[in-house]
């Protein structure tokens, strides 16, 4: 069982599938074996989702722009900055003074692209606060893994949502 906790924590941490992977999968372990605390998981899988969030922060960014023109990966690299700078922009247009909570929300929608490491990326795209943009995306991830987790166990209980 230790197995099943280590691999929904490493698997929140990868990007694009994050939180928003990780509980579905940690449902299926609870399905299968109903002494998989659920609990345990959510907290293991929003502190996996949160470590990358301050190297991401500091270093993704520079290491983005470093090797944005080099061979092999420059076009990857490229679209990772432009990706990050577009949302970055929306972001910033759509929010006014409401930055850090559009910051949250942006996180918290459950939608690919929209996690905790296109919002840090954002946030150091734009310059902001890291304090402040840190505890929006703490707020975004568990926003995220409230909507996962009811959306999730609905979906396990066999409730119709549409």
């Amino acid at each position: 069982m230790l197995r099943h906790y280590l691999y929904v924590f490493f698997i929140s941490m990868v990007p694009i599938i994050e939180l928003r992977g990780a509980i579905p999968i940690a449902q299926v372990f609870h399905a299968s074996d109903p002494a998989f605390n659920m609990v345990l998981a959510y907290i293991l899988i929003a502190i996996g989702n949160m470590i990358p969030v301050p190297f991401i922060f500091f270093f993704a960014r520079r290491v983005l722009e470093w090797g944005a023109d080099k061979p092999g990966v420059g076009r990857f690299f490229s679209w990772c900055l432009n990706k990050g700078h577009k949302g970055g922009e929306k972001l910033k247009e759509t929010a006014g003074k409401g930055l850090y909570w559009a910051l949250l929300i942006f996180v918290g929608i459950p939608l690919p692209g929209t996690g905790a490491w296109t919002g840090t990326l954002a946030a150091s795209f734009l310059d902001m606060d890291f304090k402040k943009s840190v505890i929006a995306v703490m707020g975004g991830v568990a926003l995220a893994g409230c909507i996962m987790a009811v959306l999730s166990w609905t979906v396990a209980a066999g409730v119709k949502i549409f």
